[in-house]
Parts: structure tokens; C-alpha cells; sequence
């Protein structure tokens, strides 16, 4: 018994006669018969009762009906589905993100427009540094991920640049370097800096250090803090200054003020890396288009 068989029955039920169930299905009449005969034989017995004008339903074939658009409505439902999963718009998504990426409008303005867009798309967000990221990305344990470079694009990863923001110098409230509007290297030559710094040692923090060097200014290294918003926690404690992304100005209102660093070089960049080929392709996909509109947006 095939789908076939039980559309053509279906078909033939409604219509209530062979000859215009044929012209329905677009087949002879006579294969048609033919069909509906290998069905009944198949079932073990007759669902028409063949009458001169057409045919019509005995028990068997009304019980029979019941259950034969059942099996066709699931089975389209079926093709849909599948037809929805190639376009990525169910499923499961799994996606990564740095902490400072949480704090920047770009971002959460994408997962909102993602999530509208594909309402029936399971996301699963999970949070770690860009190092831990990345490695998870080529392992599989994730689809993307908001992270900072740098990092090697190798394993079949992309990465689209989002966003590249400004640096501020975060300072306890009520520091003598508030007064100021704006600060150099050259003003922070006295201060102990709170560094974020990598497994790797590169990253944002290196490149902070090695502009400042550039400028004249050795930074002092008071301590080293695991995350980005646990500097600012740190610098809210009296614990010394830190340089971050201006998208975290607004963490620690009651304990830390933000004043521009006045270096054009470095700049933070936060984007999107994803697995080109893997097993959420369709999801990663209309994600990666999504953050192309919003960049070039």
C-alpha cells in the first residue's frame, strides 16, 4: 500500500464515481479501477459498493476513509515540515555569546529580529569567553557565537563584523581623572590597570597594552579579572582603572564613570562566527543574512 493508493480511494470516495475521480487525478479511468481493486485486495475486502452510476461507500470503506485522510494530512504536515527545516525557520539553534556582547544594542537587536522573524526556532544561548567560543564552534557544541577577534578562521568558519566601538577608561566614582572630559595615555600613567587578557594573550587587552606602550605609557597591571563587566566590578571597588568598550558604560552607574580614551587605535570589534556547513545550516544561514542586513544597515 502506497500514498498513492490511498489518494486515488480518497479521491474516488469524494467524487463518488470512477470516471470523474480520473479526471480529478488527471489518469484513465481504467488504471484508476485497476488501483482501487489492489487496495481492496490489500485491505481484505471491498470498501465501494459498485452501483450503475457511480459507487458509493459501504462501512468498510466509510471506517477506511477516516483513516486514509488521516495518514494524508500527516504526511503532507510531513513535507512541510521537512520543507520548513531546509529553510531554516524550525528547530534548535544554539548561540554563543561573550559577556560585553549582552551590553551592546547591535546585538540584542539581532536576536530580537531573529526571534521575530523565526518565532519557531528553539534558541539555547550560551555564554563564555571568545577563546572557549570558537573552540566550541569547530567541536559542534554550538551553531554561532557574538565574540571578539582575534581568532583563526579556520574549520569552516565565518565571521561577520557588527560592530566597532570606541574605547572608554572606566574610573572609581569621585576620582581626580573624572573631572576631565576626555583622557590620554599619558593621564593614566600613575593608575593600576584592571586587565581581561586571554589564555592566548591576545585580544583586546593586548592591543590596549601595546597602544598605550606606543604612546609612552607602561601600564602598571594592579590585577587581572576574568571578564569584562568583572573589571568594571573591580574599578567600582577602588581597585585600580580599566580601559573597555563603550557599550559598557552603563554598568555601575553608582560606582564608576566612563570617560573617552583619546586613541583612535584600538577599537573593539564584536561580530558573529558561525559553521558554514554545519547540521543547522538553513538556521545558521538566515542568521548570518540577518547580521549582513544589520551591518550593512
Amino acid at each position: 500500500m502506497e500514498l498513492r493508493h490511498l489518494r486515488y480511494f480518497v479521491v474516488t470516495a469524494e467524487a463518488q464515481h470512477f470516471t470523474r475521480a480520473a479526471e480529478l487525478l488527471g489518469i484513465a479511468q481504467p488504471p484508476l479501477s485497476q488501483q482501487i481493486r489492489q487496495l481492496e485486495q490489500e485491505v481484505g475486502t471491498p470498501l465501494f459498493d459498485r452501483t450503475g452510476r457511480g459507487v458509493a461507500l459501504n462501512d468498510a470503506g466509510r471506517a477506511f476513509l477516516a483513516c486514509a485522510q488521516d495518514i494524508l494530512q500527516r504526511a503532507d504536515a510531513a513535507v512541510r515540515t521537512a520543507q520548513r527545516a531546509a529553510r531554516g525557520e524550525v528547530g534548535e539553534l544554539i548561540l554563543g555569546f561573550t559577556e560585553s556582547a549582552s551590553f551592546n544594542g547591535v546585538v540584542t537587536e539581532l536576536i530580537r529580529q531573529y526571534r521575530e522573524r523565526y518565532p519557531e526556532i528553539e534558541m539555547t544561548l550560551s555564554q563564555g569567553d571568545s577563546e572557549t567560543l570558537v573552540a566550541q564552534l569547530r567541536d559542534g557544541v554550538i551553531d554561532a557565537a557574538f565574540v571578539r577577534p582575534p581568532f583563526a578562521l579556520d574549520g569552516g568558519l565565518t565571521f561577520v563584523q557588527l560592530v566597532e566601538e570606541p574605547l572608554v577608561v572606566a574610573l572609581p566614582l569621585g576620582h581626580a581623572l573624572a573631572r576631565r572630559k576626555r583622557l590620554a595615555p599619558a593621564d593614566l600613567a600613575q593608575e593600576n590597570f584592571i586587565l581581561y587578557s586571554r589564555k592566548s594573550g591576545y585580544g583586546l587587552s593586548a592591543d590596549i597594552m601595546a597602544a598605550c606602550r606606543q604612546h609612552g605609557l607602561s601600564p602598571v597591571v594592579g590585577q587581572q579579572a576574568p571578564q569584562l563587566s568583572s573589571a568594571v566590578n573591580l574599578v567600582a571597588a577602588g581597585m585600580g582603572v580599566a580601559i573597555v568598550p563603550a557599550s559598557l558604560r552603563h554598568l555601575r552607574p553608582d560606582g564608576v564613570v566612563y570617560r573617552p580614551f583619546a586613541l583612535d587605535w584600538p577599537r573593539a570589534v564584536l561580530g558573529l562566527a558561525l559553521r558554514q556547513n554545519g547540521p543547522s545550516g538553513g538556521r545558521t544561514a538566515n542568521l548570518l543574512a540577518l547580521a549582513r542586513e544589520t551591518r550593512l544597515g
